[in-house]
Order: C-alpha cells, then sequence, then structure tokens
C-alpha cells in the first residue's frame, strides 16, 4: 500500500555507522533508521545474540514463562527506577498500554470519563488512541471520529496545565514526550517535566513519559526524564530499545504498577524470546561500551560545532537538541535538504516541514561528527543558493 513516500535507493548492507546501497555507494547514517540503531548496523555482539536465540527458541506465548523476558525486565526496571514492565511490539503498543493504564487509574478514583492531558505538536504512534493523542491535525486527517478521553495543551505551557487541572475533574494523566521529536525536536524549559511532576501529585494524575524516541542512550542518559531526575509513574520505550529489532515496553511504578491484572491485556508476541535476548543484548553493550557517555559528549561536539559554522547564516532559526536528537530550524521548509544530503552521501531527515533532523548512532566518533557537520552546512549552503 501507498502509506511511504519512499527515496529511490536501496540499501543492501551496512556496518556501524556506514550504510551501501546496491550499487555500492557508501553513505554516513545520521538518522539511525529514525533513532533506532544505536549501535549502528551487523553490530557483531547483537547479530550473535539474534543467532544464538534463534537457533534456541523464538516464540512460546506468555501463557508460559519466559527467561530473557524477565532478565530484561529486571535490567529496565534497574536502569530506570521503576517496578514493573509490560512487554509489546513497538513504541505505539506501549503508548496503547500506557493511555490503558490512565482509564484504570481513573476509574479506579471513581471518574466516568476519565481523560488525558497530551500536547499540541507530540506524536505518539499511528493506532487509534496514541493517533488521538498525538498532536498533529494533518495525522487525524480522514480518521474521524476520533475517540474521546483527551485534551489538548500547548507544549511547554505550564499555566494551560494548571488551568485544565483546576477545571477539569476528569483529568487522570498528562502524557508528554521529554523532547518532541517528530514535532520538531522541541526541548522544554529546564524544569518543564519537574513542575508537570509536582502538577501530577498535587492532583493525583499519572505522569507518563514517551520516551520512545529520547530513551536508550539517545539523549546523553538512558532517559531523559534522568536529566532532571524526575520519575514517572508510567514510562514507554521502544526504537532504540533492539536495535533494529521490533520491541517496545510500558514500565511502571507504584500504584500504576499494580492496575493491569491477568486478562486486561496482553500480546501475543511481546516479550519473546528473540527480541527479548536481542534487547538484553543492547543494553548490555551500552553498557559495557560507555555509549550513554559518549552520546552526551558527542551531541554536544556536534551542536558546538553546528553553531560555529552556522553563527552568522541568517537561514537558520535554532539549533537545539540534547545528546544525539538534534533540530536545526530553518526560516522556511526544507524537504529538499534530504535529497541534497543524499548527493553527499548522508542520511538525515526533515521534520515538522522546517527542521533538519540529525540522530546518529550512538558509537559516533569525533572525525564522524565532523563530516556530518561539514555536509549539513554545504547543504544548507546549496539550499539557500537554490532559493
Amino acid at each position: 500500500m501507498p502509506t511511504y513516500a519512499r527515496k529511490d535507493i536501496t540499501f543492501t548492507k551496512g556496518n556501524g555507522i556506514w550504510l551501501w546501497d546496491k550499487d555500492n555507494n557508501q553513505y554516513l547514517d545520521a538518522l539511525s533508521g529514525i533513532a533506532v540503531c544505536g549501535l549502528g548496523h551487523a553490530h557483531p555482539q547483537v547479530a550473535e545474540a539474534i543467532s544464538k536465540q534463534a537457533n534456541t527458541l523464538l516464540h512460546t506465548s506468555n501463557i508460559y514463562r519466559i527467561q530473557a523476558q524477565e532478565q530484561l525486565g529486571d535490567l529496565l526496571c534497574e536502569i530506570s527506577q521503576m517496578d514493573r514492565v509490560f512487554f509489546c511490539n513497538s513504541g505505539a503498543e506501549a503508548n496503547e498500554a500506557a493511555i490503558k493504564l490512565a482509564r484504570l487509574h481513573g476509574h479506579a478514583r471513581g471518574i466516568d470519563n476519565p481523560s488525558i492531558i497530551v500536547f499540541e505538536n507530540s506524536f505518539h504512534g499511528r493506532t487509534m488512541a496514541t493517533l488521538t493523542a498525538t498532536g498533529n491535525r494533518k495525522a487525524h486527517a480522514g480518521f474521524e471520529p476520533l475517540l474521546s478521553g483527551f485534551i489538548r495543551a500547548p507544549f511547554n505551557d505550564i499555566a494551560t496545565v494548571t488551568d485544565i487541572c483546576k477545571t477539569n475533574n476528569n483529568v487522570c494523566a498528562i502524557l508528554v514526550e521529554p523532547i518532541q521529536g517528530e514535532g520538531g525536536i522541541n526541548v522544554p524549559n529546564a524544569d518543564y517535566l519537574t513542575t508537570l511532576r509536582n502538577i501530577c501529585d498535587q492532583h493525583n494524575l499519572l505522569l507518563m513519559l514517551d520516551e520512545i524516541q529520547t530513551g536508550n542512550g539517545r539523549t546523553g542518559r538512558w532517559f531523559a526524564c534522568q536529566h532532571q531526575n524526575v520519575q514517572p509513574d508510567v514510562m514507554t520505550t521502544a526504537k532504540g530499545l533492539g536495535n533494529g529489532m521490533p520491541i517496545g515496553a510500558c514500565l511502571a511504578r507504584g500504584a500504576a504498577a499494580e492496575l493491569f491484572s491477568p486478562g486486561t491485556h496482553g500480546s501475543t508476541f511481546g516479550g519473546n524470546p528473540l527480541a527479548c535476548a536481542t534487547a538484553l543484548q543492547v543494553l548490555h553493550t551500552i553498557q559495557e561500551q560507555h555509549l550513554i557517555t559518549n552520546a552526551d559528549n558527542m551531541g554536544a561536539l556536534l551542536v558546538d560545532q553546528l553553531k560555529s559554522k552556522l553563527t552568522n547564516e541568517t537561514l537558520v532559526n535554532d539549533i537545539r537538541g540534547q545528546g544525539l536528537m538534534i533540530g536545526i530550524e530553518l526560516t522556511e521548509n526544507c524537504a529538499e535538504i534530504v535529497d541534497l544530503a543524499l548527493s553527499k552521501k548522508l542520511l538525515i531527515n526533515v521534520t515538522a516541514g522546517n527542521v533538519i533532523r540529525i540522530l546518529p548512532p550512538l558509537i559516533i566518533n569525533a572525525d564522524q561528527v565532523t563530516q556530518v557537520t561539514d555536509s549539513i552546512c554545504e547543504c544548507i549552503a546549496e539550499f539557500k543558493n537554490q532559493q
């Protein structure tokens, strides 16, 4: 089905930060499959884990205990300081689980029509519930009627959230990305999550963080909320967790961790031995190779280089991000820059119309950062000349 506007290029192999097309042209991947391949391509330890598990056991179902799932759950809870995990196959499914937890929490409080505060320019998935939660009217078009139970507020606007909580007794949770990814790498004020945490505590709401794009080391911490030492009630992750193997997780703590019971939620494939063994190796590799520190350092270097080289470029409105999640906002729409970058054998993308999004693997080194910077600056200059 024509659901993707694909580029006319086919990649046949990868190694680390590099990809090769069918004509054996080499590309630097600064997109990581949209924040998925944090360890790069064809990582030997990940490949070995997949092969070993595939030759041992792929699937038994969640009727039975699964050793790799339990080990992965223990490690995720340790690094996130959460209590329990529900495993699924994607970020959208993880957010669906979070939405169901919120509604259970609301009904437990005696709310007949529980509502979740969500934010403009957010992205939470393409299932009906996560699509409704997403703050993008273009994504909604044609799929009405959307689900009830969601209240929209501007991102990074505490006053509006405070007013909603004071005037609406149906609010049961807040669902927010610590940094908006698809919305344009929008970084909120430093105290934003802390203040949302306080609001949730004051009104007995669940603070639910969508860390699907920001998680697993992407921002220079295991999870972006750890920059502010904020502990959510519910947190979702996927993308970089499996390095390309489909897996998602919805984590919860405290009372939120006790809301599900047998029969209230489930997944045929969620948490299967193959996906969990792979994700377990991904997390161990991130730890062993100190890739979170590398993401922090290389992200800072990339931003410094971009700001230095683009400081006088009138086409650039802002350069922002955290760790290896970086956006360059231009003063006009710039989708053409993706093709200009491809011509220079660099993979990036443009989101929100005018934001160049850079999401390189966590393994990127200083020389590769400079290559990314130089290529992007050339692309912006060429784009400006074309205008």
